[in-house]
């Protein structure tokens, strides 16, 4: 038995897809699957106290966590190949900020330190060549981050967050919030980690994991009507915005896999030169 963290948004459905079809069972592996909304500094907190085994979360998230000093997990696999789109969001009602360059230096509403909405921000700096000044306010979870930045009572007020474009385009729809700007992550987006005590003593187990979920991506990539009806029915999205959100994404063809100069150095150099990690981060960023 192995626990699994993911974060219950479109990018999981490979993962039910290979449960729905029994491929975990075929490959000899139990799955508990959690679900992890406030993403990935979560995870990384819940593989560092056994809640999980393993994680699939952001690349920038993971990367900064390890390169941080975050010695109880590792990177052990890739799962989404395309960049994700962050969308910069605010208030739809913020009529002082209109753009992205009206939140220099201003108060950014995270879901938790370390995780990506916590990391782009500085990755923006780097791209905009701003000082790394931004405020941050650790609001936990992405309904939080919306009402931070309308100014709803008791919650602490923001000027803008980062989250994903398609999670976050339901919101631009129904007036809650207002689009800025967006920002691609110059890396693959999606990566699978596991507790080193997991590796050490369950390599046999996320091996069949991977297999398994090999399968998965297999079947979402030949059912594509079947992937629309699951988002829109199971995932709160529009079937008309799982179809574009497809258009945009590649899953790998074999999880098991990391490219290394991309993943890693290429995550590490870029995360440095924002200020994010310091000299030596390569050395702790390996995979396992």
């Amino acid at each position: 038995m192995i626990k699994v963290g993911y974060v219950p948004e479109h990018f999981s459905t490979p993962l039910f897809f290979a449960k729905q079809q029994g491929y975990y069972e075929k490959h000899g592996v139990q799955v508990e699957f959690l679900p992890y909304p406030s993403g990935t500094g979560h995870l990384i907190q819940s593989l560092k106290d056994g809640t999980i085994d393993a994680a699939i979360g952001l690349t920038e998230g993971f990367v900064a966590g390890i390169g941080k000093g975050s010695d109880w997990f590792k990177l052990i696999g890739t799962y989404v190949q395309s960049p994700l789109c962050w969308a910069i969001s605010t208030g739809s009602k913020r009529e002082d900020i209109q753009s992205v360059e009206d939140i220099k230096s201003k108060t950014i509403g995270i879901s938790r330190i370390g995780s990506g909405s916590y990391v782009m921000p500085f990755v923006l700096s780097q791209e905009k060549n701003w000082p790394s000044d931004f405020k941050f306010e650790v609001q936990n979870d992405f309904k939080t981050l919306r009402a931070g930045v309308n100014h709803a009572s008791g919650v602490n007020p923001t000027d803008a967050f980062m989250w994903e474009h398609f999670t976050t385009k339901k919101y631009y729809d129904n007036g809650e919030l207002k689009k800025i700007g967006q920002i691609y992550t110059p890396w693959p987006s999606w990566v699978i980690t596991a507790s080193t005590s997991v590796i050490a003593n369950q390599r046999d187990d996320l091996d069949n994991f991977f297999k398994a979920v090999n399968e998965g991506i297999a079947y979402f990539r030949a059912h594509q009507d079947e992937t629309v009806e699951y988002i829109s029915t199971n995932l709160d999205y529009s079937a008309e915005d799982a179809r574009a959100w497809l258009a945009t994404v590649t899953f790998v063809d074999n999880v098991s896999v990391i490219d290394k100069p991309v993943i890693v150095e290429k995550t590490v150099a870029i995360l440095k030169s924002a200020g994010v990690l310091t000299e030596g981060a390569e050395s702790a960023v390996y995979t396992a």
